[in-house]
């Protein structure tokens, strides 16, 4: 909600000096700014209210903001019908929301950086709700064993001292004492959150790159100038920077502004450190900027014919022959525009599309500017990211948790080698059994009563095996009640509850990725508006949805041939 005011309020502040929304959109392409967001979201909240002209609207939106991909969501959204034309029509430009990613650096940024931290969160939360869901099921073995002595005390001390190092240590250690109760293939669950301790330092350092990405305003400036979507946020942000990308995206600023001379100044400088061909580019460009198409001056010309040609020295690109085309026919010499032309068009003919679809007698239109790419802009941000932060998840450095979680898998391999007696439960009743206390155990985990009652029929008389039975039938409806119950409230948690862990986690951290991925743009996308990422959240939701009902058919099938 806090962008869309900021669309309301720009739009306010522009609407004197624009009668219609095409004299605004020209004027921003007059400043170089060819991404209008403000405009695209304007026209996306007025299909909202026109219904009827819905689709030409947001038709337009996309020629206007081509690189904003909720307004592709919202034609899929719009078009979509049960008729074969409204499938493909929906199909075909929520493919092109898809691609409109790859194009806009911020959200395709803020986009990853919610999946990171969804993973993460959801990771964390699926191992509370596994420690949680198993200590209410096995305190009571953890308790007889701590009074037969079968728990060594040293262990439960060093598992005290972990939980003050850090949550996760925290849930690590009661993992471990939960692990000795599981089946080997279930402790594999209990390693995996180790592992994650063992890899903790690499894991918070992405962290902190997107957090400090995302919060840096220089990061905000350069991506809004090389996208062509803004110039006075940069010109505040990136003056006296001695930084390469920033002093590059501070000229094109100054350029896209009509400050040719201070443009001049800043490009001269990065020549002189290096020579580049994106600066000659957009150096000429300046000197056209200077030229006066009413009343000549050719000799700018004359520079900027200079520099273009300084720039494919270096390296062909399809700019600077797009460029000295226009210049060329400009200085009445057509042969070779027409030349250059057709060298700009053997190197990248939709580009030349592009730079032709925006061109007027402007200087941000009549040439077009060199920008950094993607890449660029990636490694920009990683040198942005700033100092690795724990978020105050430890109080010890992050390389001794990668020590400390090594010794930790160690130990738990020795712990469960070692331990020899174990309480365990009656698979029938539930009754707490103990290899060092129980005097005479049965075969296939079974309390001497349920022995009795179930295999030597002999050694109780007929009502009390009947009655016995009878209290077996009973716990084991309440414990099927139980198990429905939990699938139905969040799947995986019945499987992890009977004792199959390893199987519930597979269905629980899936499931709660789903859930907290729609929320997560909220968090980190300054740009999240009522519009954004709506495919994101329904392809979310969608598989959440598929998950519940696979976790509960599953459930309530293996229920029904009598597993617990």
């Amino acid at each position: 909600m806090r962008r869309l005011l900021l669309v309301l309020i720009l739009h306010l502040i522009l609407l004197p000096s624009a009668s219609t929304g095409e004299e605004f959109y020209e004027m921003q392409l007059n400043r170089g700014i060819k991404d209008s967001d403000t405009y695209g979201y304007m026209l996306m909240m007025q299909s909202k209210e026109n219904k009827p002209e819905a689709i030409r609207i947001l038709k337009k939106a996309a020629i206007y903001s081509p690189d904003l991909p909720a307004v592709y969501f919202e034609l899929a959204k719009t078009n979509f019908s049960l008729s074969k034309e409204g499938i493909l029509d929906s199909v075909d430009y929520t493919i092109q929301g898809i691609d409109a990613y790859l194009r806009n650096f911020f959200w395709a940024f803020s986009l990853a950086a919610s999946l990171y931290f969804s993973l993460l969160f959801s990771f964390a939360l699926a191992f509370v709700f596994i420690v949680i869901i198993r200590l209410y099921s096995d305190m009571k073995m953890i308790s007889h064993d701590m009074r037969e002595g079968n728990v060594p005390s040293f262990l439960l001390l060093v598992l005290v001292i972990l939980s003050l190092l850090s949550p996760f240590f925290f849930i690590a250690a009661i993992l471990m004492l939960l692990g000795t109760y599981m089946k080997k293939t279930d402790r594999v669950v209990v390693y995996i959150f180790l592992l994650f301790l063992v890899f903790f330092p690499l894991i918070f350092e992405q962290a902190s790159f997107f957090i400090n990405a995302l919060s840096s305003g220089g990061l905000k400036a350069v991506v809004q100038v090389n996208t062509s979507m803004d110039n006075k946020y940069a010109l505040s942000v990136l003056k006296n920077t001695d930084d390469r990308t920033e002093l590059f995206s501070y000229a094109l600023a100054l350029k896209r502004e009509g400050r040719y001379d201070e443009a001049i100044a800043v490009y001269k400088k990065l020549i002189e450190k290096r020579p580049d061909p994106k600066v000659y580019v957009n150096l000429g460009n300046c000197y056209v900027g200077l030229y006066d198409f009413a009343e000549g001056r050719k000799h700018y010309l004359d520079e900027a014919t200079k520099n273009y040609r300084a720039a494919i020295n270096i390296k062909a690109l399809a700019s600077a022959y797009y460029d000295l085309s226009q210049v060329s026919r400009e200085m009445i010499d057509f042969s070779a525009g027409n030349e250059y032309f057709k060298s700009a068009l053997s190197l990248n003919r939709i580009a030349v599309a592009e730079y032709s679809s925006l061109y007027a007698r402007n200087p941000n239109r009549f040439v077009v500017d060199e920008t950094l790419t993607d890449g660029d802009l990636w490694n920009y941000a990683k040198k942005r990211s700033g100092n690795v932060s724990t978020f105050g998840m430890t109080t010890i450095p992050a390389p001794f948790v990668t020590f400390t979680a090594l010794l930790l898998i160690l130990s738990l391999y020795v712990m469960n080698r070692r331990l020899k007696h174990r309480a365990y439960r009656c698979k029938k009743c539930n009754t707490i059994l103990c290899p060092r206390c129980e005097k005479r155990l049965m075969w296939g985990q079974l309390c001497p009563q349920c022995y009795g009652s179930l295999v030597k029929l002999d050694e109780l008389d007929v009502k009390e095996r009947v009655a016995r039975l009878m209290s077996i039938y009973e716990k084991q409806r309440r414990r099927k009640n139980t198990l429905k119950i939990l699938s139905f409230l969040l799947p995986g948690s019945s499987q992890i509850y009977a004792g199959r862990v390893l199987l519930g986690f597979l269905f629980l951290w899936p499931f709660l990725f789903c859930i907290v991925v729609p929320f997560a743009p909220s968090v980190f996308i300054t740009e999240s508006t009522v519009f954004s990422h709506t495919l994101l959240k329904i392809v979310s939701f969608f598989f959440a949805a598929i998950i519940y009902v696979i976790s509960n058919f599953i459930t309530r099938e293996r229920l029904s041939r009598g597993w617990l």
